[in-house]
């Protein structure tokens, strides 16, 4: 029996968590990727997200400054949104206003520590 051709088969597994789905366009066809293709593809999907939260681990400030813009954001809904972001990004008092977000954090932190041992 001759070797059969497995590269565009389906997949026998679901993309990976919190991923967009294999591009299925029709019967027996996988779409755009070959399935060696796919697994390559979800293997860098998945090493780009390990590396992505390492990051933002080690960088606590990006998630001060996100939640800090948003915030103002959804307070002040503003009508020109990229005025409103330049104006809030080049602020002078930012990097004190992060550094006190950031020493907040890392109290709650401490207490949520103590909290769990108790």
């Amino acid at each position: 029996m001759a070797d059969r051709d497995t590269s565009h088969q389906i997949p026998q597994h679901d993309a990976p968590h919190g991923m967009e789905p294999y591009d299925m366009s029709s019967e027996g066809n996988l779409g755009a990727l070959s399935q060696d293709q796919q697994e390559k593809l979800n293997r860098f999907k998945i090493k780009t997200r390990i590396e992505n939260e390492k990051y933002l681990r080690e960088h606590p400030e990006v998630e001060c400054l996100i939640s800090g813009f948003l915030q103002s954001v959804l307070t002040s809904r503003p009508e020109n949104i990229r005025e409103f972001a330049a104006e809030h990004f080049t602020d002078s008092d930012l990097p004190t206003a992060i550094e006190r977000k950031l020493e907040d954090r890392q109290q709650r932190i401490k207490q949520n520590r103590f909290l769990q041992k108790v």
